[in-house]
């Protein structure tokens, strides 16, 4: 008996609405942000004007629903616009990528019925966020913060340091991780909505960085400042359960931010490989041009694969986290050797700013760092894998 199947679609396949989204976001990197890339990267802050195009084009809501403003779009799509800004300028996506996968994700999770009608429709029309974990002593053992919450009349007062707070200088809404009680370690940990205006509240030190400068990262001072009981997100104590679940899909995020990057670099890479001369030919007829080129977009497709598959597995609601980790253990080393190889096919022309090479290749480096290190990445695949080989 013949049973008839619907055939799958290719995984990297993008639907009719898909493609015509990704195509709207790289024409507007195209056209809006890569005339500002060099600037922005020396002046080490973001164009004016440019963060208005972001929110007037529906990148700062992604997912936020419809009724609070947003675009009510997919994890996918945020992805797919966090990829097609990074081929351009990755400073510029983690921007997008955090306001959209951490801050709005975590609000559209764990925010009450006042909260989201206070803060969605904001966040996707105007006001920036910020996620505040790290701290000088909690990095990759991100449970280990000291910053402080304690009882007040009505709320919390918070005292302490954050480090490496991306956005921070644009948001007017944090997210803050701090421990209601030491002694229960982890268990202790609660999550705060801060505005940026709060007194006592201060962004401190914007750091002077190695790539993605367009994009702010400070310190963040938190001096005693007052915290209402209604600005808490979530319950008191799971704020641990916050962290984990927001940074499992931020982990995609940073993904198709390295995977964006390496489409980018391979870009300028294959096209000045056919204007440069060398021995009377274009450098791209020699064979050896030829297989560093097709050797990197090989590894690119390979991390798209691992991308996509990712947050198509967390927009199914199946489990992800282990293809999370992988996707941005790859990506960020995909991104790190193509933007590597991209300097080497310019050659003397790709050790200087005149030329875009260089910048993807300080760009790359932060992939291996920031939201999970990839030794955090290794460790998350071998707690999965193993567990499910046992």
């Amino acid at each position: 008996m013949s049973k008839s199947h619907a055939t799958p679609s290719p995984l990297t396949h993008l639907s009719e609405e898909e493609n015509l989204f990704f195509s709207t976001v790289r024409q507007f990197a195209q056209d809006k942000i890569e005339p500002l890339v060099g600037q922005m990267d020396s002046d080490q802050q973001l164009a004016p004007g440019l963060l208005r195009h972001l929110f007037e084009l529906g990148l700062m809501g992604i997912e936020s629903p419809e009724a609070f403003g947003g675009s009510g779009g997919s994890f996918f799509d945020a992805v797919l616009a966090i990829e097609a800004i990074s081929t351009v300028d990755p400073g510029v996506a983690v921007l997008v990528d955090v306001h959209n996968t951490l801050v709005i994700n975590a609000l559209r999770r764990w925010a009450t019925d006042a909260q989201q009608h206070r803060w969605l429709p904001r966040v996707a029309s105007d006001t920036v966020g910020a996620y505040a974990l790290s701290e000088a002593g909690s990095g990759s053992d991100a449970f280990a913060l000291q910053t402080r919450a304690e009882l007040s009349d009505g709320g919390y007062r918070l005292s302490g340091r954050k480090l490496w707070i991306s956005n921070a200088r644009e948001a007017g809404l944090f997210i803050v991780f701090a421990t209601v009680d030491p002694t229960a370690g982890y268990r202790g940990i609660t999550a705060f909505l801060v505005e940026k205006d709060t007194p006592g509240f201060i962004v401190g030190r914007k750091e002077d960085k190695l790539g993605i400068r367009a994009s702010s990262t400070c310190e963040l001072i938190l001096d005693g400042c007052f915290i209402p009981e209604k600005n808490l997100l979530g319950e008191r104590g799971k704020g641990y359960k916050i962290a984990i679940e927001t940074l499992n899909e931020g982990r995609i995020g940073i993904a198709a931010q390295m995977l964006g990057l390496a489409e980018g670099a391979w870009n300028h890479a294959a096209r000045y490989a056919g204007e440069r001369r060398q021995f009377g030919k274009p450098i791209a007829e020699f064979q050896a041009v030829q297989f560093n080129l097709a050797e990197m977009a090989t590894e690119i497709e390979a991390a798209r694969l691992l991308v996509y598959n990712a947050a198509r597995l967390k927009d199914a609601g199946k489990p992800y986290v282990k293809e999370a980790a992988m996707a941005k253990l790859f990506a960020s080393q995909v991104a790190e050797r193509v933007a590597s190889q991209c300097v080497e096919v310019f050659g003397g022309n790709g050790f200087v700013r005149d030329y875009p090479a260089e910048k993807y290749y300080r760009d790359a480096k932060i992939g291996k760092i920031y939201e999970g290190t990839s030794n955090m990445q290794l460790a998350t695949i071998a707690k999965q894998v193993l567990k499910h080989s046992r």
